[in-house]
């Protein structure tokens, strides 16, 4: 049975694969490993340079497609619409595949036309390009004005979420609209298992730190993770999250951990605060 978001939101497997900055053969054994051990959601990106490693991982598993849940993006250079859909359509062919299962615009450029862009996701979806759209790395201003422009089903917001990093604002925008959250970096580039709140909640479960982190955000409505991983060994101990069940006193200090630690900030990033 697929662990998957239940309506309103998209059926979208809560706990998925990263594949950034994997590449080449090793991305390709990640995900083939990946996929053998239960995982259906494999996340992947223009910009990450591995397409073409993930669609030769897919050619080669023995999971029909059709049980894959696949998210690509346009790289934030793209700021209108026809260069959006020509990148879906160049994502697809390094992919090998007709369609994938979300797309999504990686990261607001300085100069996006957002009315434009969101009529090209709509669009590509129309035309079966991709089954859902969306966007990642927008603040919850720009969310809103995203979602009220009503031009495209926005069906994910994919921003940095952690431990350290809330999200609440935006959650707050889009979870009662059916909108799904994915975190990325969802362990804070292992930061994680070293802490010691985090630590003492992952003993009292027999569970390790990570899968602690992972299973905090998975315990909250709408939310998927997106761990990366390339070992066997460390995508197993992710996957475990989904059998951690923490109770209301572990949610509260993990809650209560302080939540300023961004990890990802490049220097094109929008404001945060807008």
């Amino acid at each position: 049975m697929i662990d998957t978001l239940l309506p309103p939101f998209a059926p979208i497997p809560r706990l998925g694969l990263g594949t950034w900055p994997m590449k080449g053969v090793e991305c390709e054994a990640a995900v083939i490993s990946a996929l053998a051990m239960g995982y259906r959601h494999i996340d992947t990106a223009e910009m990450y340079g591995n397409e073409d490693a993930v669609g030769a991982a897919l050619r080669q598993t023995e999971v029909p497609r059709g049980e894959i849940f696949l998210t690509t993006k346009a790289w934030w250079d793209k700021p209108r619409g026809d260069a959006i859909r020509r990148a879906c359509e160049a994502s697809l062919k390094r992919l090998g595949q007709p369609y994938v299962d979300l797309y999504l615009i990686h990261w607001p450029s300085p100069d996006l036309d957002l009315p434009d862009a969101l009529r090209a996701l709509a669009r590509i979806r129309q035309d079966g390009l991709a089954r859902h759209v969306g966007v990642a790395n927008f603040p919850a201003g720009m969310m809103r004005r995203a979602i009220e422009a009503d031009l495209a089903p926005l069906a994910c917001v994919q921003v940095e979420h952690h431990a350290y990093l809330s999200q609440q604002r935006l959650r707050d925008l889009v979870t009662p609209r059916g909108i799904a959250l994915t975190s990325y970096t969802p362990v804070a580039k292992g930061e994680v298992a070293r802490d010691p709140v985090i630590m003492g909640i992952a003993a009292k479960h027999k569970a390790t730190p990570t899968q602690v982190a992972l299973a905090w955000l998975l315990a909250m409505p709408g939310v998927v993770a997106i761990p990366k991983s390339a070992a066997s060994l460390r995508q197993q101990e992710n996957f475990g999250a989904l059998r951690v069940t923490l109770d209301a006193a572990d949610i509260a200090a993990i809650d209560a951990l302080p939540k300023t630690r961004r990890m990802v900030n490049p220097g094109f990033a929008p404001d945060w605060n807008a």
